[in-house]
Protein backbone atom coordinates (compact mmCIF):
# COMPACT_ATOMS: atom_id res chain seq x y z
CA UNK A 1 0.00 0.00 0.00
CA UNK A 2 2.79 2.36 0.95
CA UNK A 3 4.10 1.81 -2.41
CA UNK A 4 1.29 2.82 -4.16
CA UNK A 5 0.60 5.86 -2.25
CA UNK A 6 4.10 6.93 -3.30
CA UNK A 7 3.90 6.02 -7.03
CA UNK A 8 0.69 8.18 -7.07
CA UNK A 9 2.20 11.06 -5.23
CA UNK A 10 5.21 10.70 -7.47
CA UNK A 11 2.65 11.08 -10.45
CA UNK A 12 0.83 13.78 -9.27
CA UNK A 13 4.19 15.63 -9.24
CA UNK A 14 4.98 14.79 -12.36
CA UNK A 15 2.05 15.13 -14.64
CA UNK A 16 1.18 18.57 -12.68
CA UNK A 17 5.21 19.56 -13.65
CA UNK A 18 5.25 18.99 -17.02
CA UNK A 19 2.13 20.71 -17.58
CA UNK A 20 3.84 23.93 -16.12
CA UNK A 21 3.35 25.20 -12.36
CA UNK A 22 4.23 28.04 -10.50
CA UNK A 23 7.19 27.31 -8.52
CA UNK A 24 7.09 28.44 -4.76
CA UNK A 25 9.05 27.62 -2.27
CA UNK A 26 6.78 24.88 -0.27
CA UNK A 27 6.02 23.17 -3.34
CA UNK A 28 9.53 23.15 -4.44
CA UNK A 29 10.51 21.69 -0.98
CA UNK A 30 7.41 19.33 0.56
CA UNK A 31 8.00 16.40 -1.55
CA UNK A 32 11.63 15.97 -0.80
CA UNK A 33 11.29 16.75 3.11
CA UNK A 34 8.13 14.47 3.21
CA UNK A 35 10.15 11.45 1.67
CA UNK A 36 12.52 11.82 3.33
CA UNK A 37 10.70 11.98 6.71
CA UNK A 38 8.89 8.82 5.91
CA UNK A 39 12.49 7.02 4.58
CA UNK A 40 14.42 7.79 6.83
CA UNK A 41 11.60 6.43 9.92
CA UNK A 42 11.29 3.45 7.54
CA UNK A 43 15.13 2.85 8.21
CA UNK A 44 15.51 -0.32 10.44
CA UNK A 45 19.45 -0.33 10.08
CA UNK A 46 21.72 1.49 8.00
CA UNK A 47 24.14 -0.17 5.99
CA UNK A 48 27.29 1.80 4.17
CA UNK A 49 26.11 0.41 1.22
CA UNK A 50 23.33 2.44 1.41
CA UNK A 51 25.77 5.11 0.46
CA UNK A 52 26.51 4.29 -2.78
CA UNK A 53 22.39 4.34 -4.45
CA UNK A 54 21.70 7.46 -2.19
CA UNK A 55 24.69 9.20 -3.64
CA UNK A 56 23.58 8.43 -7.29
CA UNK A 57 19.84 9.11 -6.31
CA UNK A 58 20.89 12.78 -4.97
CA UNK A 59 23.26 13.34 -8.33
CA UNK A 60 20.27 11.96 -10.87
CA UNK A 61 18.07 14.41 -9.12
CA UNK A 62 20.36 17.59 -9.18
CA UNK A 63 20.97 16.42 -13.00
CA UNK A 64 17.26 16.48 -13.04
CA UNK A 65 16.72 20.11 -11.29
CA UNK A 66 19.41 21.11 -14.36
CA UNK A 67 16.86 20.03 -17.10
CA UNK A 68 13.65 21.71 -15.94
CA UNK A 69 12.96 25.08 -17.63
CA UNK A 70 12.62 28.01 -15.37
CA UNK A 71 10.54 30.93 -16.81
CA UNK A 72 8.43 34.19 -15.91
CA UNK A 73 4.76 34.13 -15.78
CA UNK A 74 2.67 36.59 -13.99
CA UNK A 75 5.75 38.22 -12.78
CA UNK A 76 7.13 34.96 -10.70
CA UNK A 77 9.11 31.81 -11.61
CA UNK A 78 6.98 28.80 -13.57
CA UNK A 79 8.42 25.59 -13.91
CA UNK A 80 8.18 22.58 -16.54
CA UNK A 81 9.56 19.54 -16.81
CA UNK A 82 11.36 18.46 -20.07
CA UNK A 83 11.31 15.46 -22.27
CA UNK A 84 15.42 15.24 -20.43
CA UNK A 85 13.67 15.72 -17.32
CA UNK A 86 11.47 12.13 -18.11
CA UNK A 87 14.75 10.63 -19.54
CA UNK A 88 16.50 11.09 -16.37
CA UNK A 89 13.56 9.71 -14.34
CA UNK A 90 14.09 6.90 -16.15
CA UNK A 91 17.24 6.58 -16.22
CA UNK A 92 17.38 7.22 -12.28
CA UNK A 93 15.02 4.58 -11.89
CA UNK A 94 16.73 1.94 -14.06
CA UNK A 95 20.04 2.89 -11.85
CA UNK A 96 17.92 2.18 -9.16
CA UNK A 97 17.59 -1.36 -9.94
CA UNK A 98 20.18 -1.71 -10.88
CA UNK A 99 21.43 -1.27 -7.55
CA UNK A 100 18.79 -3.11 -6.28
CA UNK A 101 20.11 -6.18 -8.17
CA UNK A 102 23.68 -5.66 -7.38
CA UNK A 103 23.65 -5.20 -3.61
CA UNK A 104 21.88 -7.28 -0.96
CA UNK A 105 20.73 -3.79 1.01
CA UNK A 106 18.96 -1.58 -0.17
CA UNK A 107 17.41 1.82 0.69
CA UNK A 108 13.59 2.15 1.76
CA UNK A 109 12.11 3.39 -1.66
CA UNK A 110 10.94 6.68 0.29
CA UNK A 111 14.32 7.81 1.50
CA UNK A 112 15.51 6.70 -2.25
CA UNK A 113 13.27 8.90 -3.92
CA UNK A 114 13.39 11.90 -1.39
CA UNK A 115 16.98 12.21 -1.57
CA UNK A 116 16.75 11.96 -5.55
CA UNK A 117 13.73 14.85 -5.13
CA UNK A 118 16.49 16.68 -2.80
CA UNK A 119 19.16 16.83 -5.16
CA UNK A 120 16.61 18.14 -8.17
CA UNK A 121 15.46 20.87 -5.04
CA UNK A 122 18.98 22.08 -4.94
CA UNK A 123 19.86 22.17 -8.46
CA UNK A 124 16.21 23.91 -8.89
CA UNK A 125 16.85 26.45 -6.30
CA UNK A 126 19.92 27.42 -7.46
CA UNK A 127 19.00 27.85 -10.49
CA UNK A 128 15.61 29.81 -9.81
CA UNK A 129 17.80 32.09 -7.06
CA UNK A 130 19.93 33.03 -10.36
CA UNK A 131 17.13 34.52 -12.35
CA UNK A 132 16.57 37.09 -9.85
CA UNK A 133 12.56 36.59 -9.93
CA UNK A 134 10.96 35.82 -7.29
CA UNK A 135 9.39 32.60 -6.43
CA UNK A 136 5.79 32.12 -7.06
CA UNK A 137 3.34 33.19 -4.18
CA UNK A 138 1.92 30.46 -2.08
CA UNK A 139 -0.99 29.02 -2.95
CA UNK A 140 -4.67 30.00 -1.09
CA UNK A 141 -7.58 27.52 -0.21
CA UNK A 142 -9.66 28.17 -2.65
CA UNK A 143 -6.97 26.90 -5.27
CA UNK A 144 -6.05 30.74 -6.40
CA UNK A 145 -2.01 31.97 -5.99
CA UNK A 146 -2.39 34.56 -3.30
CA UNK A 147 -0.50 38.03 -4.01
CA UNK A 148 2.82 39.20 -2.77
Amino acid sequence: MTYLLIAVGVLYVLVRRFRGEPLNARDLLAPPAFLLFFGIRAVDEFHLVHLLPLAAGFAFGAIRGMTIKLFERDGHLWQRYTPWTLLVWVASIGASFGFLLLLDHHAPTQLSIGVSMLGELCAVGVKALNTGLPFAPERVSNGRHGTS
